[in-house]
């Protein structure tokens, strides 16, 4: 058996504009729900998601990493995104294998470009989506503005289910719509109290909005509620989570990450809010194609379905060699089994399996439907890639990852290196799809392209830490070459005298 009932699973990525407060507001949930002792700092680089020294160093999530916590027994599985352009398509990666997201927009800048890019990505998945709006302690947080830039950006109605209590040095907490109480902070603790009598009227105003957007999406409800009869807090409920799963609108949560305020909320409501695998099947089915006639093929969520697991990332790591991240969407995984690679035609050992919380490594010996979790050194296997039950086997579908915009001429700064630059070079490109090696044999150079400067000096420093490979970057050079553009007319004449010395010629 599994550790976890399929419908108690959440898969969650956190997807937002780099700034919005992703890290901050993963590392809040961790201590919220007791997994870290700690609550750590994006500037100090204490984070539990953001542990590369490249991030550290640049304070932006460049590469996407797991957490998970535990939530009235939920296990949320959170998967912390980039949103820096340069890397935006690990975004898109992860959220092939997520049930649901967690949109940040800022109580300061609002909506940004590459949030609306992530939004896309999540629509063309049909990933239910619920927005927390961040960073209502700092100046000139405004929550009516995030409001209304998220009507206008996204075209979907936002529903708040809960609304700060000041903001900038006033803020204090936040009103719960549903419960109709207020959570402020205490010292370092959260307490919960009565609403202050100044913002009644104001949370009245708010929940009859969502009363009434629940009582729309169910005629029995609307009757009721025309009726003057007041729903009960099970039909809210209800309510809340077929608008939130149906895309009717969108459920909107607010807090200040970095000081832990609406944490709590937030867990709360992605556990209502957002699908399981169960319910996001009913969605989006499990689909592939059988390797035997090309059929397609369904799978059910389910642990007694057979297995089918798909590799969304692939980390070159210099001890423990090749991580292999995936999730499982049908039957069961074991440590110390084998399986079939349907993508390469191969079998595969499994050796060890663990969750991982950032760069911890959580050993587990049975995986079952929904859960996500990482694998060492196989062999075969890379981003992608279908692992399953070879006498059932199946296909899922790749992600489509754009093509690289920028080119570089890289060199290893010591001659000689060129065959460790091409191993290392060669562990860096399973990791990252959207960079690519080329060489121009008429310029005689070797050519790395990506996303943007930002993305291959990264890849360099990394290539640098980890293998001790140094790599100069420089401009490729332009081969030019001669032809001709234009036409001329001439003549010519060539005769040979017949009288006198020499020859004649025009």
């Amino acid at each position: 058996m599994s550790n976890f009932e399929t419908g108690n699973i959440r898969n969650v990525a956190m997807i937002a504009h780099s700034g919005a407060g992703k890290t901050s507001l993963v590392e809040a949930m961790l201590f919220s729900s007791g997994m870290t002792d700690r609550l750590g700092n994006v500037q100090d680089g204490t984070t539990v998601t953001d542990f590369e020294p490249e991030e550290i160093d640049r304070k932006i999530t460049i590469t996407s990493s797991l957490a998970f916590c535990n939530w009235n027994k939920y296990r949320i599985n959170l998967i912390d995104t980039p949103g820096f352009i340069n890397f935006i398509e690990d975004t898109k990666g992860c959220l092939r294998v997520v049930d649901g997201a967690v949109i940040l927009v800022s109580a300061i800048s609002g909506v940004k470009a590459e949030t609306e890019k992530v939004w896309k990505y999540a629509c063309e998945y049909e990933i239910p989506r619920i927005v927390f709006i961040n960073k209502m302690d700092k100046d000139t947080a405004n929550f009516e503005r995030a409001l209304d830039e998220i009507q206008k950006s996204f075209e979907t109605e936002p529903i708040p289910l809960q609304i700060p209590i000041g903001s900038g040095d006033s803020f204090s907490g936040i009103i719960d719509l549903v419960s109709m109480k207020a959570f402020t902070l205490n010292g370092n603790k959260i307490a919960e109290g009565e609403i202050p009598a100044e913002l009644g009227d104001e949370a009245d105003k708010y929940r009859k909005k969502l009363i009434e957007k629940i009582a729309e999406s169910d005629d029995a409800l609307l009757e009721k509620y025309l009726e003057g009869n007041e729903l009960t807090p099970d039909e809210i409920l209800a309510g809340i989570k077929e608008g939130s799963l149906s895309r009717k609108y969108i459920p909107v949560s607010c807090g200040a990450a970095t000081k832990n305020i609406g944490t709590a909320n937030l867990l709360n409501s992605i556990v209502l809010c957002l699908p399981s695998p169960v319910e996001m099947a009913t969605i989006a089915p499990i689909r592939g194609k059988s390797t035997k006639d090309n059929a397609d093929t369904l799978r059910k969520p389910s642990d007694t379905e057979p297995l089918s697991a798909f590799v969304f990332k692939t980390i070159a790591d210099p001890y423990a060699g090749k991580l292999s991240l995936f999730r499982v969407y049908s039957g069961t995984l074991k440590a110390d089994s084998n399986v079939y690679n349907s993508t390469a035609d191969t079998k595969e050992r499994i050796g060890q399996i663990f969750y991982l919380q950032g760069k911890k490594h959580v050993p587990v010996q049975t995986l079952g439907a929904g859960e996500i979790a990482v694998v060492a050194k196989l062999k075969e296997t890379n981003t992608g890639d279908t692992l399953c039950d070879e006498a059932k086997p199946i296909v899922l579908e790749k992600v489509k990852f754009a093509n690289p915009i920028i080119s570089y001429a890289i060199a290893p700064k010591s001659k000689g290196d060129e065959e460790k630059v091409s191993v290392a070079l060669h562990k860096v490109l399973e990791e990252d799809p959207t960079l690519r090696f080329s060489r121009d044999e008429e310029a005689k150079e070797m050519l790395i392209s990506g996303m943007g400067q930002v993305h291959i000096e990264v890849m360099l420093e990394r290539l640098k830490r980890r293998f001790g490979v140094e790599i100069e970057m420089k401009t490729p050079k332009i081969p030019y070459r001669e032809t001709i553009r234009g036409s001329a007319t001439v003549q010519g004449k060539y005769k040979k005298q017949s009288g006198g010395k020499g020859q004649y010629g025009d």
